[in-house]
Protein backbone atom coordinates (compact mmCIF):
# COMPACT_ATOMS: atom_id res chain seq x y z
CA UNK A 1 0.00 0.00 0.00
CA UNK A 2 1.32 3.51 -0.98
CA UNK A 3 2.30 5.66 1.69
CA UNK A 4 -0.23 8.60 2.71
CA UNK A 5 1.36 11.86 1.98
CA UNK A 6 0.66 15.12 3.70
CA UNK A 7 0.60 18.65 2.52
CA UNK A 8 3.10 20.51 4.18
CA UNK A 9 1.76 23.79 4.79
CA UNK A 10 -1.93 22.41 6.15
CA UNK A 11 -0.72 19.32 7.38
CA UNK A 12 -3.94 17.73 5.42
CA UNK A 13 -3.80 14.23 3.19
CA UNK A 14 -3.70 14.78 -0.45
CA UNK A 15 -5.44 12.79 -2.52
CA UNK A 16 -2.30 11.94 -4.97
CA UNK A 17 -3.77 14.22 -7.77
CA UNK A 18 -1.22 16.77 -9.15
CA UNK A 19 -1.30 19.28 -11.71
CA UNK A 20 1.29 21.75 -12.77
CA UNK A 21 2.93 21.16 -9.21
CA UNK A 22 -0.30 21.86 -7.55
CA UNK A 23 -1.34 18.81 -5.33
CA UNK A 24 -5.25 18.40 -4.00
CA UNK A 25 -6.23 18.46 -0.47
CA UNK A 26 -8.11 15.50 0.70
CA UNK A 27 -10.22 17.69 2.42
CA UNK A 28 -13.57 16.46 4.12
CA UNK A 29 -17.24 18.08 3.32
CA UNK A 30 -17.68 20.63 5.77
CA UNK A 31 -20.24 19.41 8.21
CA UNK A 32 -22.88 22.34 7.52
CA UNK A 33 -22.88 21.22 4.05
CA UNK A 34 -23.83 18.01 5.27
CA UNK A 35 -26.47 19.40 8.08
CA UNK A 36 -28.43 20.53 5.21
CA UNK A 37 -28.33 17.71 3.03
CA UNK A 38 -29.74 15.72 5.88
CA UNK A 39 -31.97 18.07 6.95
CA UNK A 40 -33.46 18.69 3.14
CA UNK A 41 -33.70 15.39 3.13
CA UNK A 42 -35.66 14.47 5.80
CA UNK A 43 -37.62 17.24 4.82
CA UNK A 44 -38.54 15.58 1.20
CA UNK A 45 -39.84 13.00 2.84
CA UNK A 46 -42.02 14.24 5.46
CA UNK A 47 -43.70 15.96 2.61
CA UNK A 48 -44.00 13.36 0.32
CA UNK A 49 -45.99 11.31 3.28
CA UNK A 50 -47.82 14.44 4.34
CA UNK A 51 -48.55 16.52 0.73
CA UNK A 52 -49.69 15.46 -2.65
CA UNK A 53 -46.66 14.50 -4.46
CA UNK A 54 -46.31 11.14 -6.90
CA UNK A 55 -48.00 10.97 -10.12
CA UNK A 56 -49.57 7.55 -10.24
CA UNK A 57 -50.75 7.44 -13.92
CA UNK A 58 -54.18 9.41 -13.97
CA UNK A 59 -53.97 9.88 -10.73
CA UNK A 60 -51.31 11.10 -7.68
CA UNK A 61 -50.62 10.67 -3.66
CA UNK A 62 -52.90 12.63 -1.84
CA UNK A 63 -51.18 13.07 1.24
CA UNK A 64 -51.58 12.37 4.92
CA UNK A 65 -53.03 16.40 4.98
CA UNK A 66 -55.39 15.96 2.02
CA UNK A 67 -54.62 18.86 0.63
CA UNK A 68 -55.34 20.26 -3.08
CA UNK A 69 -54.11 23.56 -4.04
CA UNK A 70 -56.50 24.13 -7.27
CA UNK A 71 -59.47 22.85 -4.72
CA UNK A 72 -58.25 25.95 -2.11
CA UNK A 73 -58.23 28.12 -5.33
CA UNK A 74 -61.14 27.29 -6.38
CA UNK A 75 -62.70 27.96 -3.34
CA UNK A 76 -61.13 31.13 -3.06
CA UNK A 77 -62.12 32.08 -6.36
CA UNK A 78 -66.04 31.29 -5.65
CA UNK A 79 -65.55 33.26 -2.81
CA UNK A 80 -64.36 36.18 -4.22
CA UNK A 81 -67.01 36.11 -7.28
CA UNK A 82 -69.77 35.31 -4.24
CA UNK A 83 -68.71 38.62 -3.05
CA UNK A 84 -67.92 40.22 -6.43
CA UNK A 85 -71.93 39.26 -7.18
CA UNK A 86 -73.32 41.91 -4.69
CA UNK A 87 -71.97 44.40 -7.50
CA UNK A 88 -72.04 42.74 -10.46
CA UNK A 89 -76.01 41.67 -10.26
CA UNK A 90 -76.88 45.44 -9.86
CA UNK A 91 -73.96 45.84 -12.76
CA UNK A 92 -76.03 43.29 -14.92
CA UNK A 93 -79.75 44.71 -14.24
CA UNK A 94 -79.49 48.29 -12.99
CA UNK A 95 -80.66 51.16 -15.13
CA UNK A 96 -77.08 53.28 -16.48
CA UNK A 97 -78.63 56.08 -15.42
CA UNK A 98 -79.08 54.49 -11.97
CA UNK A 99 -75.44 53.19 -11.87
CA UNK A 100 -74.16 56.97 -12.32
CA UNK A 101 -75.99 58.46 -10.12
CA UNK A 102 -74.80 56.20 -7.37
CA UNK A 103 -71.61 57.21 -6.11
CA UNK A 104 -71.04 53.69 -3.84
CA UNK A 105 -71.78 52.29 -7.14
CA UNK A 106 -69.26 54.48 -9.05
CA UNK A 107 -66.40 53.75 -6.42
CA UNK A 108 -66.46 50.59 -7.13
CA UNK A 109 -66.98 51.06 -11.43
CA UNK A 110 -63.74 53.59 -11.12
CA UNK A 111 -61.66 51.20 -9.20
CA UNK A 112 -62.96 47.57 -10.84
CA UNK A 113 -63.52 48.97 -14.13
CA UNK A 114 -59.68 50.12 -13.82
CA UNK A 115 -58.38 47.57 -13.68
CA UNK A 116 -61.01 45.29 -16.06
CA UNK A 117 -59.57 48.36 -18.64
CA UNK A 118 -55.99 47.73 -17.96
CA UNK A 119 -55.81 44.18 -18.56
CA UNK A 120 -58.21 44.25 -21.48
CA UNK A 121 -58.44 47.93 -23.08
CA UNK A 122 -54.62 50.00 -22.32
CA UNK A 123 -52.74 48.31 -24.49
CA UNK A 124 -54.53 50.24 -27.65
CA UNK A 125 -56.00 52.81 -25.79
CA UNK A 126 -53.15 53.94 -23.07
CA UNK A 127 -53.35 53.11 -19.40
CA UNK A 128 -55.97 56.19 -19.14
CA UNK A 129 -57.46 55.99 -22.24
CA UNK A 130 -55.41 59.05 -23.85
CA UNK A 131 -54.82 56.92 -27.17
CA UNK A 132 -52.40 57.03 -29.86
CA UNK A 133 -52.26 56.91 -33.43
CA UNK A 134 -54.82 54.78 -34.73
CA UNK A 135 -56.36 54.00 -31.52
CA UNK A 136 -58.84 56.58 -30.61
CA UNK A 137 -58.59 58.90 -26.87
CA UNK A 138 -61.37 57.73 -24.94
CA UNK A 139 -61.10 61.22 -22.59
CA UNK A 140 -61.94 63.45 -25.92
CA UNK A 141 -65.78 63.03 -26.00
CA UNK A 142 -65.46 62.26 -29.73
CA UNK A 143 -67.28 59.28 -30.63
CA UNK A 144 -68.38 57.63 -33.72
CA UNK A 145 -71.12 55.80 -32.24
CA UNK A 146 -72.27 57.66 -29.31
CA UNK A 147 -70.83 58.24 -25.81
CA UNK A 148 -73.85 57.45 -23.68
CA UNK A 149 -73.32 54.25 -21.81
CA UNK A 150 -75.29 51.96 -23.49
CA UNK A 151 -73.98 53.21 -26.58
CA UNK A 152 -70.56 52.47 -25.30
CA UNK A 153 -71.69 49.20 -24.03
CA UNK A 154 -73.31 48.24 -27.67
CA UNK A 155 -69.44 48.77 -29.43
CA UNK A 156 -67.82 47.21 -26.90
CA UNK A 157 -69.94 44.49 -27.15
CA UNK A 158 -69.98 43.60 -31.13
CA UNK A 159 -66.45 45.78 -31.76
CA UNK A 160 -65.51 47.10 -34.83
CA UNK A 161 -64.70 45.64 -38.52
CA UNK A 162 -64.58 42.61 -36.01
CA UNK A 163 -65.79 38.61 -36.68
CA UNK A 164 -69.24 39.26 -34.58
CA UNK A 165 -72.00 39.39 -36.88
CA UNK A 166 -73.44 42.12 -35.22
CA UNK A 167 -70.29 44.52 -35.40
CA UNK A 168 -69.80 48.01 -36.19
CA UNK A 169 -68.61 48.72 -39.50
CA UNK A 170 -66.10 52.02 -40.26
CA UNK A 171 -64.06 51.62 -43.32
CA UNK A 172 -63.19 54.40 -45.73
CA UNK A 173 -62.33 53.68 -49.36
CA UNK A 174 -58.78 54.15 -51.13
CA UNK A 175 -59.47 56.71 -53.26
CA UNK A 176 -55.99 56.72 -54.95
CA UNK A 177 -55.22 52.96 -54.79
CA UNK A 178 -58.20 52.50 -56.39
CA UNK A 179 -57.87 55.16 -59.17
CA UNK A 180 -60.96 56.92 -58.15
CA UNK A 181 -59.38 60.33 -57.79
CA UNK A 182 -55.78 61.79 -58.83
CA UNK A 183 -53.11 63.02 -56.95
CA UNK A 184 -54.16 66.60 -57.52
CA UNK A 185 -57.70 65.80 -56.57
CA UNK A 186 -56.24 64.12 -53.45
CA UNK A 187 -54.38 67.38 -52.46
CA UNK A 188 -57.35 69.43 -53.13
CA UNK A 189 -59.52 67.22 -50.71
CA UNK A 190 -57.04 67.21 -48.38
CA UNK A 191 -56.83 70.72 -47.91
CA UNK A 192 -60.42 71.24 -48.07
CA UNK A 193 -60.84 68.80 -44.88
CA UNK A 194 -57.93 70.65 -43.44
CA UNK A 195 -60.58 73.93 -44.02
CA UNK A 196 -63.45 72.12 -42.36
CA UNK A 197 -61.34 71.87 -38.71
CA UNK A 198 -60.68 75.66 -38.97
CA UNK A 199 -56.50 74.61 -40.16
CA UNK A 200 -54.88 76.45 -42.73
CA UNK A 201 -54.86 74.74 -46.08
CA UNK A 202 -51.50 73.65 -47.64
CA UNK A 203 -49.85 73.05 -50.62
CA UNK A 204 -52.79 73.99 -52.45
CA UNK A 205 -53.83 77.31 -54.44
CA UNK A 206 -57.24 78.95 -54.12
CA UNK A 207 -58.37 77.25 -57.50
CA UNK A 208 -57.25 73.27 -56.29
CA UNK A 209 -58.73 74.46 -53.23
CA UNK A 210 -62.09 75.30 -55.08
CA UNK A 211 -62.01 72.23 -56.75
CA UNK A 212 -60.94 69.76 -53.65
CA UNK A 213 -64.46 71.09 -52.39
CA UNK A 214 -66.15 70.35 -55.44
CA UNK A 215 -64.47 66.91 -54.75
CA UNK A 216 -65.41 66.87 -51.19
CA UNK A 217 -68.86 66.88 -52.13
CA UNK A 218 -69.02 64.48 -55.09
CA UNK A 219 -67.08 61.78 -53.44
CA UNK A 220 -66.70 62.40 -49.74
CA UNK A 221 -70.17 63.76 -48.67
CA UNK A 222 -72.31 60.81 -49.04
CA UNK A 223 -70.66 59.29 -45.93
CA UNK A 224 -69.25 62.47 -44.00
CA UNK A 225 -71.99 64.85 -44.57
CA UNK A 226 -72.10 67.65 -46.74
CA UNK A 227 -70.54 69.86 -43.51
CA UNK A 228 -68.28 67.01 -42.99
CA UNK A 229 -69.75 66.63 -39.51
CA UNK A 230 -69.41 62.66 -39.95
CA UNK A 231 -72.62 59.88 -40.28
CA UNK A 232 -73.08 57.57 -37.40
CA UNK A 233 -74.88 55.00 -39.30
CA UNK A 234 -72.07 54.50 -41.51
CA UNK A 235 -69.01 55.10 -38.95
CA UNK A 236 -67.97 58.36 -40.79
CA UNK A 237 -65.83 60.36 -38.14
CA UNK A 238 -66.30 64.02 -37.86
CA UNK A 239 -64.07 66.44 -40.08
CA UNK A 240 -64.72 69.44 -38.27
CA UNK A 241 -63.98 68.38 -34.69
CA UNK A 242 -59.88 68.99 -34.85
CA UNK A 243 -60.06 65.36 -32.95
CA UNK A 244 -57.81 62.61 -35.54
CA UNK A 245 -57.18 59.43 -34.86
CA UNK A 246 -54.37 59.57 -37.49
CA UNK A 247 -53.57 62.67 -37.42
CA UNK A 248 -54.89 66.01 -38.75
CA UNK A 249 -51.42 67.25 -40.86
CA UNK A 250 -51.49 67.13 -44.75
CA UNK A 251 -49.56 63.95 -44.74
CA UNK A 252 -51.82 61.81 -42.90
CA UNK A 253 -54.54 63.60 -44.56
CA UNK A 254 -53.70 62.70 -47.61
CA UNK A 255 -52.48 59.02 -47.07
CA UNK A 256 -56.10 58.34 -45.64
CA UNK A 257 -57.57 59.36 -48.39
CA UNK A 258 -54.94 57.44 -50.46
CA UNK A 259 -54.81 54.37 -49.28
CA UNK A 260 -58.17 53.80 -46.93
CA UNK A 261 -58.32 53.26 -43.42
CA UNK A 262 -60.01 49.86 -41.47
CA UNK A 263 -59.48 50.46 -38.24
CA UNK A 264 -60.20 47.63 -35.89
CA UNK A 265 -61.45 46.68 -32.42
CA UNK A 266 -62.43 43.15 -30.77
CA UNK A 267 -65.91 42.19 -30.15
CA UNK A 268 -65.41 41.70 -26.41
CA UNK A 269 -69.06 39.45 -26.26
CA UNK A 270 -68.26 36.06 -25.01
CA UNK A 271 -64.88 37.28 -23.38
CA UNK A 272 -66.06 39.83 -20.83
CA UNK A 273 -69.19 39.12 -19.01
CA UNK A 274 -72.07 41.22 -19.84
CA UNK A 275 -71.65 42.71 -16.24
CA UNK A 276 -68.57 43.48 -17.59
CA UNK A 277 -69.26 44.74 -20.32
CA UNK A 278 -71.90 47.68 -18.67
CA UNK A 279 -68.88 48.26 -16.00
CA UNK A 280 -66.40 49.18 -18.76
CA UNK A 281 -68.71 51.09 -20.77
CA UNK A 282 -69.59 53.38 -17.64
CA UNK A 283 -65.82 53.34 -16.39
CA UNK A 284 -65.17 54.94 -20.21
CA UNK A 285 -67.94 57.18 -20.52
CA UNK A 286 -66.65 58.24 -17.03
CA UNK A 287 -63.23 59.01 -18.34
CA UNK A 288 -64.82 61.53 -20.71
CA UNK A 289 -67.39 62.63 -18.75
CA UNK A 290 -65.61 66.72 -18.63
CA UNK A 291 -65.99 66.93 -22.04
CA UNK A 292 -69.74 66.04 -23.01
Amino acid sequence: MDEQEFDPVSGRKTTGHEWNGIKELDTPIPRVVLFFLAAGTLFSLIWWVLMPAWPLGVTYTKGLLGLDQREVVTREVATAAAERAVWTDRLATADFAEITSDPEMMAYVRQTGGVLFTDNCAVCHGVGGAGGPGYPALTAGVWLWGGAPDQLAETIRVGVNAQHRETRVSEMLAFGDMKILSHDQIMGVAGHVRALSGQKPEYVDAAALTAGRQTFADQCAVCHGADGRGDAKVGAPNLTDRQWLYGGDTQSIVTSIQSGRHGQMPAWEGRLSPAEIRMMAVYVADLAKDKR
